[in-house]
């Protein structure tokens, strides 16, 4: 039993990282505030969700298989000119949108920290910005991934509750089959926030680039990464398959936080109809499991979390503007030979750091972030899809059927919750 626990954890590695790293605290925030206004209302969400984050989480990791390259360089091959300026374009407003959302995250650690009685948010949120900046720098992102990607676990206390609180279990059901849908603006303005904290464009660069740099570090290729048509057969089919097995287990459990946070939350605060504009607001939730140590449980849960999410979300863009750009990049490399990708990254934190100096809901700002990553997904997943189609580029490894019928009802999925985020956001009909 040991052997086989050992041979799963060796599987385990970006594919686990980004699931992890897609229950941010905007994540978490979200989907507490769908369980406390909707109760069981969005659940359907969660199955919806699942094969879509399999299928392009899969197609943004197989693209970095079988190239070695990261998916901005594989922009870079792909598109002309014109096309790659326009790229360009929505990758700056991808920074500057994760920048948004670093300061979110940020405040949720500082609202962590306080919660814990270690004193005030904001000084907790600006020392924990200075210090990701500073270990990043050091090239020690694989520490924070290790140690914090199991501070995560924590938030399966979620699972906890749904067997220790009053659960109405035809009521999840319900839920989970669609039968609660409802058409109001601030039902349909919070799912775009729900599909866009799931299906997040940031984590497309952020899969590929550290399949890349995991590739980087295996003894074949020296500093290089060993595509996959460069590797014997046998090798190449075991590197693919254990590759999908970290994926699919990394999005099930996402979407298994997802599902247990949503329904947790409606089985808890949803009954008494109590609006979450706090940190503490939302540990309310883990009580019936945790009692008085609710709010340690989920502070531990929301910092962990953002401690990972944020060196993702400042390197996601980053990773892809260097790669558009021809230059280099990665957490294995020292800021002097990969100065474009830290300047960006560095750009993103302490931009993240001043805005959550000034801004006072973080809550709010969470959700907020979550519906702008709904608008970008649907143009970052529709360039994915062309560069994982491109037989030049792919080879053998293009999408198959299953692959490119999920992927593209995603884009078209996507495309319609960023087209009804940018109405409720300029109407302010969702809330």
């Amino acid at each position: 039993m040991d052997g086989r626990l050992r041979r799963l954890m060796g599987l385990l590695g970006p594919g686990l990282i980004t699931g992890a790293a897609d229950d941010d605290p905007s994540g978490i925030a979200t989907y507490a505030q769908a369980g406390a206004s909707f109760g069981n209302g969005m659940l359907w969400a969660a199955p919806l969700t699942l094969p879509m984050m399999i299928a392009v989480q899969e197609i943004s990791d197989r693209t970095a298989l079988a190239t070695g390259e990261s998916l901005g360089a594989l922009i870079r091959r792909k598109f002309s000119r014109k096309p790659k300026i326009i790229i360009g374009v929505l990758m700056v407003a991808l920074l500057v949108a994760n920048t948004l959302n670093i300061a979110a995250d940020l405040m949720a650690v500082g609202q962590g920290m306080e919660l814990l009685g270690a004193g005030p948010n904001h000084v907790w949120s600006a020392v924990s910005g200075i210090a990701i900046v500073a270990t990043l720098m050091t090239g020690s992102f694989s520490v924070i991934a290790k140690v914090f990607k199991w501070l995560c676990l924590v938030l399966l206390a979620y699972v906890g509750v749904l067997f220790v609180a009053s659960v109405d279990w035809k009521d999840v059901s319900a839920g989970l089959l669609g039968l609660q849908f409802r058409w109001d603006w601030d039902y349909l303005g919070l799912i775009v926030a729900v599909l866009g904290t799931t299906i997040s464009p940031y984590l497309f660069f952020w899969q590929s680039a550290h399949r890349v740099e995991e590739m980087r570090a295996e003894d074949l290729g020296g500093k290089h990464a060993v595509a996959l048509p460069d590797r014997d057969g046998d090798a190449a089919g075991r590197k693919l398959r254990h590759a999908r097995a970290d994926v699919f287990i990394g999005m099930f459990f996402s979407v298994l936080v997802m599902f247990a946070i949503i329904a947790a939350t409606a089985a808890t605060l949803g009954k008494n109809g109590t609006e979450i504009k706090t940190a503490a607001d939302a540990a309310k939730a883990l009580e019936p499991i945790a009692g008085p140590a609710a709010k340690m449980l989920f502070s531990i849960g929301f910092i962990g979390s953002g401690f990972l999410g944020i060196p993702v979300l400042a390197g996601s863009p980053s990773v892809g503007l260097a790669g558009l750009m021809g230059t280099r990049w990665g957490f294995d490399r020292n800021p002097r030979t990969a100065r474009f990708f830290y300047i960006l990254l560095g750009v993103g934190v302490v931009g993240g750091v001043m805005i959550a100096t000034f801004v006072g809901n973080p809550i709010g700002l969470l959700v907020l972030s979550a519906v702008v990553n709904g608008i970008a997904a649907a143009p970052f997943l529709i360039v994915t899809m062309l560069i994982s189609g491109d037989r030049k580029i792919m080879g053998r490894y293009t999408n198959g059927k299953l692959a490119s019928t999920i992927g593209w009802s995603s884009a078209a999925i996507m495309t319609a919750a960023g087209a009804v985020g940018i109405y409720t956001t300029l109407t302010n009909k969702g809330g």
